[in-house]
């Protein structure tokens, strides 16, 4: 945080002054600028190459660093009013709509404003993300023998075991395929085994993303209910039966948004059932290396106890790394496996092999297990000092749950709160929260808040926060 302020601070010195040269004009050596503003070579180099980016200064290797060419006016923007047309021509015969709402899935990728606190977002702040473990891991993955040849389509042997010993049970490493991330194996997972039209199970309340993959392939989300315990069974059994789907999406570990973990006498039920539906139970196993400090032993994946084919599991290394660690993993046993197989080779081909390198190179060092448990202890302490915080200062706002493992607690707000007023006037206070309307694929039960604590700077930042929505509270819960 501290250098990506200095290096914004220094650009905007430097590009106070390029208007002084003239274009073509050397501007100072790099040596030169270190000195100049006492900061790191780094600091030097990420700010002239943000200036870069920006049109305003050239770099020559050897050289130095120029000031840009005045930039040629703009060509007359065309008229594109046609694209109208053609965009919407036979929509209603559509089985796949072409326009997708992303609104739910931007909500946790988009940046706030400075100064903002970030209780809206769906990763690990940088100063809790091993950068130095991944940075040592992929030098070292670029110097392996062929780390830049093409791997095999499945992914890489190692990597595939590695993924198979974690999810356990049965599971070999040919039953495994390697994936660009957990969203892009849940887009694989749902083309592969619902028809455009169809209908398929998932949570309510559920991740967002997940809906939007469902509706972009044209599938027909229908929710069933959970509690503190996870889904419901017998609603499960019930909804099978009504909708004749042969799909459900589920998250038995520390579900987004509730955090709620499938107890362990609903785990067979749910297998059962789908068995007997003649259905897949798709695992989104999305944040098992988010554990907290104090959560005790886990669960399997269901996929460890399914012998049946029933489960197609989904993991993904990227919530305990970085967002840009996209890598993740499918594991499937019978005919399904070679169909998901199949689709992505055609959609994706393989996963970058370096990347794949790099993701060995990482959960092979003793970096990784001190990485782990390092944000296991700091999880929690955020999540106690945010539950705190919110007791204290917003009683009125009931927490039904408090998790074990995530990143994020589930509010409910009291009855008749315009969660969307909340959330735009938390913004105004300076705090970004998610509102709960785009994780129910029907009418939600009430209103709700997801608050993530790991997307902040500390414990400071989230006490912060909670007095900011207390201000945002005041003006609307009236």
């Amino acid at each position: 945080m501290e250098q990506s302020s200095s290096v914004a601070a220094l650009a905007k010195k430097l590009r106070q002054e390029v208007d002084r040269y003239s274009p073509g004009g050397k501007l100072p050596s790099s040596r030169a600028l270190v000195e100049r503003f006492r900061v790191s070579p780094v600091t030097v180099s990420r700010a002239l190459a943000q200036l870069v980016a920006e049109g305003l200064v050239v770099t020559r290797p050897g050289a130095g660093a120029f000031r840009a060419s005045p930039r040629t006016p703009a060509p007359p923007a065309g008229d594109t009013s046609w694209q109208e047309v053609t965009l919407s021509a036979d929509a209603a015969a559509e089985l796949v709509p072409r326009t997708v709402d992303a609104s739910g899935v931007l909500a946790t990728l988009a940046a706030p404003p400075a100064g903002v606190v970030e209780f809206n977002g769906g990763y690990l702040h940088p100063s809790l993300q091993p950068e130095r473990a991944m940075g040592a891991a992929l030098s070292r993955a670029g110097r392996r023998p062929g780390a830049w040849s093409r791997p095999p389509v499945e992914g890489l042997a190692e990597l595939r075991e590695w993924f198979a010993r974690g999810i356990g049970g049965a599971v070999t490493a040919a039953e495994v395929l390697v994936t660009a991330g957990g969203q892009s194996a849940l887009t694989t997972t749902l083309r592969a085994l619902a028809p455009p039209g169809a209908p398929v199970l998932v949570e309510s309340p559920t991740y967002p993303g997940m809906l939007a993959i469902a509706r972009a392939a044209g599938l027909r989300p229908v929710p069933v209910p959970v509690d503190a315990d996870g889904v419901k069974p017998d609603l499960l059994a019930d909804a099978f039966r009504a909708s004749g789907a042969r799909v459900f999406v589920c998250q038995p570990l520390f579900q987004n948004p509730t955090g709620a973990v499938l107890a362990r006498e609903r785990r067979g039920a749910v297998l059962r059932i789908a068995r007997e539906a003649g259905a897949f139970v798709v695992e989104d196993d999305f944040v098992r290396r988010l554990v907290h400090e104090d959560a005790g032993a886990l669960p399997r994946p269901l996929a460890a106890e399914d012998s049946d084919g029933v489960v197609v599991h989904v993991g993904s290394l990227t919530k305990a790394t970085s967002p840009s660690f996209r890598v993740g993993v499918l594991a499937a046993r019978g005919p399904v496996l070679e169909r998901l197989r199949a689709i992505q080779v055609v959609e994706t081909f393989f996963v970058p092999r370096p990347l794949q390198e790099a993701a060995l190179e990482l959960v092979g060092s003793p970096a990784w297990s001190r990485h782990l448990r390092s944000v296991s202890a700091e999880l929690r302490n955020r999540r106690d000092t945010m539950t705190a915080a919110l007791r204290l200062r917003l009683p009125e706002l009931a927490l039904p749950h408090i998790p074990s493992g995530g990143y994020h607690l589930w509010v409910r707000l009291p009855d008749g709160t315009d969660e969307s007023a909340l959330a735009a006037a938390a913004l105004r206070a300076g705090v970004a929260v998610t509102p709960g309307r785009p994780y129910f694929s029907a009418e939600p039960p009430a209103a709700h808040l997801r608050l993530s604590f790991a997307a902040v700077a500390g414990t400071e930042e989230i006490t912060e926060g909670v007095r900011r929505l207390r201000a945002a509270c005041d003006e609307t819960l009236r």
